[in-house]
């Protein structure tokens, strides 16, 4: 019989509370759960995630979790964690590559009808021929899907990101969906020092009447939730409806700023952000950006580093703040149609700055080298 103790939030995060354990970015998953006060965690094997549903399950086993089952498929796994948040609990499962396309018309029905599901997207290819190694093309492919998206560089963003995205997605003002995006084997399955709470420390519950839409329970009948049956009209009243909507919940995504900074401390995180050179991107990227600066600022080179944390909402105006300053802007990528890139160079002034690269795709790794060498050319 497990034991925790429901606690504020800000003591889970203390750093003063916190323990360290060497363990895999799968892990990292199991210990936020662990933590999470979560009802319900619903699982489809994909690689590279299959290993945290599977400890999700483990912590089922131990009582962490209170309800624990497999689904029939990806598309299966997502309408039923929809179903249950539709509920009113908290719930919890993860995806990736082909999983996040199988499932994908599922993801902004969750930000359309409000339900604060935390999802943990294990970044893969998604290209024929297959590949089961790091790419992040998919997150392209989710940026105008409704939901918050937070990018973990390490497995202790992982383990953070998760803890909090349940607090950041159960605002009254928020309350759409969180998406926790990591580069997967990169951080899935490599170890690392992750600093972690007590484990009799727990996340407070739930609380579903908090919710801007109705909970579907004996008080709240389902045919609530829409009240009147806009999908089956053809009339000025239902465009508009859906329109409004729309911008609601875009408008939600915009609010959670507040939240994601009171959690994580910023959109951003910079290193010597006054550099004439500076690199910009997310996830693992950001850490061979790092081993390229330090390597060019050993050399002399005036560089700089910016870690990106939440794609969605964008840093827009701390990355515009930035960049006017900056004479050149590299953006490393694991994907191969550049993205982040095209994000940066939407909110800046002189996108000629930008260089979109180096990209790397199909599970190839990125030398710090490759990015050293964009550094020395700018530098002549």
């Amino acid at each position: 019989m497990i034991t925790q103790k429901i606690v504020d939030p800000e003591k889970i995060y203390d750093p003063s509370e916190k323990e360290s354990l060497f363990i895999t970015g799968s892990e990292a998953v199991k210990e936020a759960l662990r933590r999470a006060n979560v009802d319900m965690a619903i699982a489809y094997p994909i690689t590279p995630q299959s290993e945290s549903m599977h400890l999700a399950g483990d912590l089922f086993a131990e009582g962490y979790i209170k309800e624990y089952f497999r689904g029939e498929n990806e598309f299966a796994v997502m309408s039923s964690v929809a179903g249950a948040a539709m509920a009113g609990v908290r719930v919890f499962t993860a995806t990736g590559g082909p999983g996040t396309l199988r499932a994908f018309e599922l993801f902004p029905t969750w930000a359309g009808a409000r339900l604060p599901i935390v999802c943990s997207f294990m970044t893969r290819g998604i290209n024929s021929p297959l590949t089961i190694q790091p790419d992040t093309i998919e997150m392209a492919c989710l940026l105008d899907s409704g939901i918050i998206m937070l990018h973990a560089e390490t497995a202790q963003d992982l383990y953070d990101m998760i803890l909090r995205a349940f607090m950041i997605a159960e605002k009254t003002d928020v309350h759409i969906p969180v998406g926790v995006f990591c580069d997967g084997f990169f951080v899935t399955h490599t170890r690392d020092t992750v600093e972690v709470a007590p484990a009799e420390m727990k996340l407070p519950p739930y609380d579903a009447y908090s919710s801007p839409v109705p909970a579907m329970d004996m008080e709240n009948a389902p045919f609530r939730h829409m009240r009147d049956p806009f999908v089956m009209k053809s009339n000025f009243i239902s465009y508009a409806t859906h329109a409004s909507w729309q911008q609601e919940v875009m408008a939600a995504c915009e609010r959670s700023r507040k939240y994601i900074q009171q959690y994580l401390g910023s959109l951003i995180e910079t290193e010597h952000p006054d550099s004439e050179i500076l690199i910009i991107s997310s996830g693992t990227a950001i850490s061979q950006g790092r081993e390229a600066m330090k390597s060019a600022r050993a050399m002399g080179l005036d560089v700089g580093l910016v870690k990106i944390k939440s794609i969605r909402p964008f840093p827009e105006e701390e990355i515009r703040l930035l960049a006017r300053n900056a004479k050149h802007i590299i953006v490393p990528e694991f994907n191969r149609t550049g993205w982040m890139a095209r994000e940066i160079k939407s909110v800046i002034e002189d996108t000629t700055k930008v260089i979109a690269g180096p990209r790397v795709f199909g599970g190839m790794t990125m030398p710090p080298e490759s990015i050293l060498d964009e550094i020395r050319r700018c530098s002549k």
